[in-house]
């Protein structure tokens, strides 16, 4: 006997679509045979279904089963193929009805007593297979929720394999959905980790203000400055200011934290992600990779921010290898099994001393030679990527408190609604992506302030990027101002942000 069951796997942040075939012959020796490239997960599987569907109280079937992974050309990976496969088999063995699995996916992991395990990438899968035609899925009771995120598709949660085969022949109903929890952030792991108010920073004005046009504007930004300035500090109070994110940005976000296995709980991630790797990261670990290659900071940060604190002490070839990412917003794998893309659409943040004592000119005492080995480890063209580069001072203790982030985070808010207006029919939503051949059309300056900002070019001996990047900065000047053209007063706010830092 023959039986399909619909799946899904992950390849990547992605999910594609599955068929399970089942084929139990009499003919041969009995053998349990799988095909299409699994990976070692998914053939260790022959060893767990087999002791599950045993475990539930179910006969094994004493016959030469071969079960074919479709389509075959697709590495299959993880364990979610568990379940299909065993219901495959109940089904090609004539234990359940031929007609129970019409229109249902099927994912979830077995254990050897016949449980049913959760599987990472929950979301992305439901939602691969209800793009598929699929109409309703089953799925592990701890999935159940993420699941329900999907619209339109049933889900039909179980605990174990037995209550999953009484629930298709009618003898039991469906166990009831769990409901989602309440909304959570991107950094769940860490849910305990205290929330920084910008109003607790002392001084620092210009820095300030660097970051509120960072977070309005998504402009990547590089503080630089002596220890114990308040860098740090300033930037972990990035999270406070930044808008939440959109119905679909959230569905997105909360899509790539399943796949990458951290713990969502069932609810739809709102606060835009904030990633903060240690200097000691490989590349790998920062942009991804790997033997079978997997997300990285930079795609967990997507929709987000990425703070790198210390940022002089990354090993060079890490920080260049987030050139590509800043420049096109994925980070493109290639293997010689596999091909892949994720997205890395964040906003960078970093903060680094000035030399290796951190002092700087003129209190510096570091040798000349020390000095330009540390300013090496900083590429231009990484450096030149950073629309907003800012030296910060030493806060003093009779500073006074600037406004809170609740203030700051309603500017920004203001500011990002008017973008989302003006870039309503274009592909992209914030003054910092708006692509170089949409420049002079979507920010437009007059003859007067287009001559101001070529001067201050070549005074400065900016790059190409280096004044669109300057351009760009004036538009989210003016918007955080909530007017509608750029004045000169923007351009000169805009090049005194783009300073030459590490000079």
């Amino acid at each position: 006997m023959l039986a399909s069951v619909r799946s899904a796997v992950l390849v990547g942040v992605d999910a594609h679509p599955v068929s399970v075939e089942v084929h139990v012959s009499s003919g041969g020796l009995p053998a349990y045979n799988l095909v299409g490239l699994p990976d070692a997960a998914v053939r260790e599987s022959r060893e767990r279904v087999r002791a599950a569907v045993l475990s539930s109280g179910l006969e094994w079937p004493s016959r030469r089963i071969t079960v074919n992974l479709a389509p075959s050309g697709l590495r299959k990976s993880g364990p979610g193929l568990d379940l299909p496969a065993a219901l495959g088999v109940l089904l090609a063995h004539e234990v359940l009805p031929g007609c129970v699995l019409d229109g249902i996916g099927v994912i979830g992991e077995l254990g050897l007593d016949g449980s049913i395990r959760p599987v990472r990438g929950t979301l992305a899968l439901v939602d691969a297979l209800r793009h598929s035609g699929t109409t309703s899925v089953l799925i592990p009771m701890g999935n159940a929720a993420e699941a329900s995120l999907v619209e339109g598709i049933r889900v039909l949660p179980c605990r174990s394999l037995a209550e999953a085969r009484a629930c298709l022949k009618g003898e039991e109903p469906w166990p009831a959905v769990p409901s989602a929890p309440p909304v959570m952030a991107a950094d769940s792991p860490e849910p305990d980790r205290p929330t920084v108010d910008l109003g607790d920073v002392r001084g620092l004005i210009s820095a300030r203000r660097a970051l509120e046009v960072a977070a309005a504007g998504g402009h990547h930004l590089l503080l630089v400055g002596p220890p114990g300035a308040g860098k740090t500090l300033l930037a972990q109070c990035l999270p406070s200011i930044l808008p939440p994110l959109t119905s679909d940005e959230a569905v997105e976000v909360t899509k790539i934290h399943s796949a990458a296995g951290q713990a969502v709980g069932g609810a739809l991630l709102r606060s835009r992600p904030f990633r903060a790797p240690h200097h000691t990261a490989s590349a790998a670990a920062l942009v991804g990779g790997g033997k079978r290659p997997k997300a990285g900071e930079v795609t967990l940060a997507h929709r987000g921010a990425l703070f790198l604190d210390e940022l002089g002490e990354f090993a060079p070839p890490v920080l260049d290898a987030l050139r590509q990412p800043l420049e096109e917003r994925v980070v493109r794998i290639s293997r010689a099994h596999a091909a892949l893309t994720f997205p890395a659409d964040f906003l960078l943040v970093a903060c680094t001393n000035p030399c290796p004592c951190g002092l700087g000119p003129p209190a510096c005492n570091c040798h000349p030679a020390l000095r330009a080995r540390y300013r090496r480890r900083l590429s231009g063209p990484l450096v030149d990527r950073f629309d907003l580069r800012v030296a910060v001072g030493s806060a003093l203790p009779e500073a006074p408190l600037g406004p809170s982030s609740a203030e700051v985070a309603a500017r920004v808010a203001e500011a990002v609604a008017r973008q989302t207006v003006r870039y309503r029919d274009a592909s992209w939503r914030r003054n910092a992506r708006v692509p170089a051949r949409a420049l002079l059309s979507q920010i437009w300056l007059s003859d007067e302030i287009e001559q101001t900002l070529r001067s201050a070019a070549r005074r400065r001996q900016w790059s190409g990027r280096g004044l669109a990047g300057v351009r760009r900065v004036a538009r989210t000047l003016a918007d955080l101002d909530d007017v509608d053209e750029v004045t000169s007063a923007h351009v000169l706010i805009a090049a005194g942000m783009r300073e030459d830092v590490l000079a």
